[in-house]
């Protein structure tokens, strides 16, 4: 059984304003103090964010119970500095990011200038385990057309600095600003894409493979392939149910890479509308077709997945689960859909972040 890894990165606000805090490092020390062999919680670009990271896991009940204990153990620590946890993909209220003081991220400052401003956004990271670097690569390959689904169904980022962005995951268009991000060509082999990387690296564009924002990636650090596509989502059913498809979706790959079917030849032209596509309208209009690239109603396209991916789920036992947490986020919406129901009830952005606070932790 593969196992799976979350990685999900939080924002800091003030409990009753809704603002933004720049209290990471405070909420670090915290964490230190407790235990002070921590590598649970980490800094991340801002002093607005917290990034956790769960043990990878074999079965999905167990991830979700550690994504709700890192949620409410984050919750906890943020509270004795006198801030709280929201689990959004962007601020809805207007912020100005404090980048966090580290040598990483002060270059990444004066490289990037306003793009690397810009980038106080949340994701959630699933970690896949693969065999071998020619297997991911293999998946990697294989996934592509499919991540924008996974995109839409985590969509939670409708606000910036104030306002409807008219887009459901914002964060999804504000990430490609960085100049390596985005969806991938065909590799083919473990050999090319390490190629790719050694070159992009030697361009001095990027400071070093940490610093590939593919929606996919061979992870730098771990013997996985990391799906970076989602946002942060806001309830944390919805995040097990994201690293859940991560899963059949890389073990899907790798079987039909096993018997020697090819990958879809998909243009990157045509990935990044299918992107823009999800970004846009997530499960509440057309998505384009994994297979044929086409538009295509978004439930049916999410129900495709599922069906592409079915032999997997129901090996790992996850099948029914999965159905049942599709019914669910498409009965109750993304988090970008609960978001604008909140504003549209209380006509106020600060009572969209505190009550998305109470529902980080639901």
């Amino acid at each position: 059984m593969r196992t799976v890894g979350v990685e999900e990165e939080l924002l800091l606000v003030d409990p009753d304003s809704g603002e933004s805090k720049p209290l990471s490092a405070a909420v670090l020390a915290r964490a230190t103090e407790d235990d002070p062999g921590q590598d649970v919680f980490q800094k991340e670009l801002f002093g607005q964010m917290l990034e956790f990271a769960t043990h990878p896991q074999a079965d999905m009940a167990d991830l979700g119970a550690e994504i709700v204990r890192c949620r409410k153990e984050a919750s906890r620590l943020a509270g004795e500095i006198g801030c709280a946890v929201a689990a959004l993909a962007t601020h809805p209220m207007p912020v100005t990011p404090s980048f966090t003081v580290h040598e990483r991220y002060q270059w990444m400052a004066g490289r990037y200038g306003m793009t690397a401003h810009d980038q106080l956004v949340c994701g959630c990271h699933a970690h896949v385990s693969v065999e071998s670097d020619e297997e991911g690569v293999a998946v990697l390959d294989r996934i592509r057309p499919w991540l924008p689904v996974l995109l839409a169904l985590s969509a939670n980022s409708p606000f910036w600095q104030g306002r409807d962005t008219g887009y459901v995951s914002y964060r999804g268009r504000v990430v490609r600003r960085w100049p390596q991000a985005g969806p991938n060509e065909l590799f083919g082999s473990a050999e090319r894409y390490h190629r790719l990387v050694r070159d992009m690296v030697a361009s001095g564009v990027i400071l070093d493979r940490g610093m590939l924002y593919f929606d996919a990636r061979l992870s730098a650090s771990y013997p996985t392939v990391e799906i970076r596509v989602a946002d942060v989502c806001l309830r944390a059913d919805t995040t097990v149910l994201i690293a859940t498809l991560a899963r059949a979706l890389v073990e899907t790959a790798a079987r039909e890479w096993r018997a020697g079917r090819p990958p879809l030849d998909h243009s990157v032209s045509l990935l990044r509308l299918a992107a823009w596509q999800a970004a846009h309208s997530g499960l509440d209009e057309d998505l384009l077709d994994p297979v044929t690239m086409l538009p295509r109603p978004a439930a049916e396209a999410l129900y495709s997945l599922l069906e592409h991916t079915g032999d997997a789920l129901t090996d790992s036992g996850d099948a029914a689960g999965v159905e049942e947490a599709v019914a669910r986020v498409l009965r109750r919406g993304n988090g970008a859909r609960e978001q604008r129901l909140l504003m549209e009830r209380t006509g106020s952005l600060r009572d969209v972040v505190t009550a998305c606070v109470r529902h980080t932790q639901d």
